[in-house]
Order: structure tokens, then C-alpha cells, then sequence
């Protein structure tokens, strides 16, 4: 990494607030509709003071060290990172997770504005400790955390990461229809899709499909989910709400996903068929019939800053 002139991207996002005056075209319209709803339109002003007073904090600091550039998160995907960046999210978990799968080298940082609103188990700095952690980052000192990711390609070409999970079915809630390879075998299933987690996503999505399933089957050991870690060098699968097809049942309901065992799921929805990751679901991959997907594990690993 060159010390020299560092590059500092910063991740940022749009405040309830700042939606709701786009959606509503003013201030004072906004406060209208929120307070005719019910809603504390106070803890909104609040909230937004908060993250912008962490903002203006944040890039006076950053501006200090070196070029700041600012990206608002619904640029990420067409956004050119530089080898030498590091990177800053200020905002909450999901944030810091849907920076991430773009990146590749780059050490993120994750920051918490407003640690009373939110715990953030990604984002362990505030802004009053980017002196601190910005000295120890430049001089090669502060220690980073590989946290292993999911890839998709389509049989198009297409690509998609995953730092939580992929949701692979339905847009809407229709059954999704689908073949799925795994290990030699395949099967048609008809479900509510599946999920497939890394090991930091296992304590979210796949940890409340797990939990359930075990629950319907009175207990019997379904994934460890409790075994994974950022970093485990394999991913879980399970199908969400499998229907059963005459005396044959369904077999193939979770697996795990190594350097060794992909995934083949092949799309048999005519239409809304979908691939998101993280739960960003308006940025998808159309996933309808004669379309197939190969999910592995990522030759690209995460660095999160601790």
C-alpha cells in the first residue's frame, strides 16, 4: 500500500429523513405525513442530526490524512475502487456487508454513528477514533479479519458475491420452481427458495430457517450453524419450505458448499425468478427458465479492519 497520498473512500447512506423529504419533496411535507401516521417524527430529526454531526466529524478527520471521496451506497455497484483505497462505511450493519462484495484487497473499516441507536457488530470504531485507527492502518499495525464470501455465476455470464447469503427464487411469494445438482445427484423441488449462507451471515437468515426446520423435526441436529466462522472455508445451503412430490418426498434439503462441492440450481420459473444477495433486493440477477446458476465459495476474501 502506498503511504504516500492514500486514497479514503467513504461509504455513506440516506437517513429515514433524507427519504422521506425525496419522497415527499420537503421538510415540512415529510413532517406532515409521518406525524398525520403516528409516527415520532422527532426521533427522525434526532436520528439525522446524529449521522450527519458523525459525517462532518468523519471527513474533517479523513481530509487530514489524505483524498476523500464519498459514495452514496446506491453507487457501489458501478463504483471503481482503487487497489490501495481504504475503505470507511459510516451506517449501520448492512452497510458495511453490501460494501464489502465489492471489494477485494481493499482493508473496510466500518464506523458507528450513532452507537445508542445501533450495537453494530461490524462496525466497532466511532468517528472520535479515526486518529487512532488511521495511524495504526498507514503504518501496517492494526490487525484485519478475512471473512470469506459467496459467489453465483449465471450460464450468461453474469456474477454476483454474497457477504451474508444469497436468496435464490421467487420475486414474488409464488413457489419457486427449480432442479437442483448437488454432490452427483439432482431434483426437481418446488419451495420457497433457497438460502445460502456464509459464516458471517449464519447468525441471520440461515440461523432463523435453520431454527425453525429443527423445530418441525423435534429437534433432530439440522447445520451447526454455531461452528461457522467470518472466515470458514465452506458455505451451508437449505431450502426454504420444501413441497413434497407424490411417494418420493423431497431428499435434498441442506448441504455444504466446499473448494470441492458446488452448487447447480437451473431456473424452471417462467418468470420473477430471482438471485439477491444480502437482502439488497432491487439489485438482482433475472433468474428464469433455461438459466442456470453455479454457487461456490469466492476466490476473493473480505478484510474487515478490528
Amino acid at each position: 500500500m502506498s503511504n504516500l497520498d492514500p486514497r479514503f473512500v467513504l461509504v455513506t447512506r440516506k437517513t429515514r429523513l433524507d427519504e422521506q423529504i425525496l419522497h415527499y419533496n420537503t421538510l415540512e411535507q415529510a413532517r406532515f405525513y409521518l406525524t398525520h401516521m403516528g409516527v415520532d417524527f422527532n426521533d427522525y430529526q434526532v436520528e439525522h442530526a446524529t449521522y450527519y454531526r458523525a459525517l462532518e466529524e468523519t471527513l474533517t478527520t479523513l481530509s487530514t490524512y489524505g483524498r476523500v471521496q464519498q459514495v452514496d451506497r446506491k453507487f457501489l455497484p458501478n463504483f471503481m475502487f482503487g487497489e490501495d483505497d481504504i475503505v470507511f462505511t459510516l451506517g449501520q450493519d448492512g452497510l458495511a456487508a453490501n460494501t464489502l462484495k465489492y471489494l477485494n484487497v481493499q482493508p473496510l473499516v466500518g464506523l458507528n454513528p450513532d452507537p445508542d441507536r445501533w450495537e453494530g457488530v461490524l462496525l466497532p470504531f466511532k468517528p472520535t477514533d479515526l486518529r487512532t485507527v488511521l495511524n495504526e492502518i498507514i503504518a501496517g499495525k492494526r490487525p484485519a479479519r478475512e471473512v470469506s464470501m459467496a459467489t453465483v455465476t449465471l450460464n450468461d455470464g453474469q456474477e454476483l458475491h454474497a457477504v451474508n447469503d444469497f436468496f435464490i427464487g421467487q420475486q414474488s411469494h409464488a413457489s419457486a420452481r427449480y432442479t437442483i445438482r448437488y454432490r452427483g445427484s439432482n431434483e426437481y423441488q418446488s419451495s420457497s427458495g433457497i438460502i445460502v449462507s456464509t459464516g458471517m451471515g449464519a447468525t441471520g437468515w440461515l440461523s432463523s430457517v435453520v431454527t425453525g426446520s429443527t423445530l418441525l423435526n423435534k429437534g433432530r441436529p439440522h447445520i451447526p450453524v454455531d461452528q461457522m466462522q467470518w472466515d470458514s472455508p465452506y458455505l451451508w445451503f437449505v431450502v426454504r419450505e420444501p413441497y413434497p412430490f407424490g411417494d418420493a418426498g423431497v431428499t435434498m434439503t441442506f448441504g455444504k458448499i466446499d473448494k470441492r462441492h458446488t452448487l447447480t440450481i437451473e431456473s424452471g420459473m417462467p418468470t420473477n425468478g430471482v438471485i439477491f444477495s444480502d437482502g439488497i433486493e432491487n439489485d438482482y440477477l433475472e433468474f428464469n427458465s433455461g438459466m442456470k446458476a453455479s454457487i461456490s465459495l469466492a476466490s476473493q476474501k473480505g478484510r474487515m479492519i478490528y
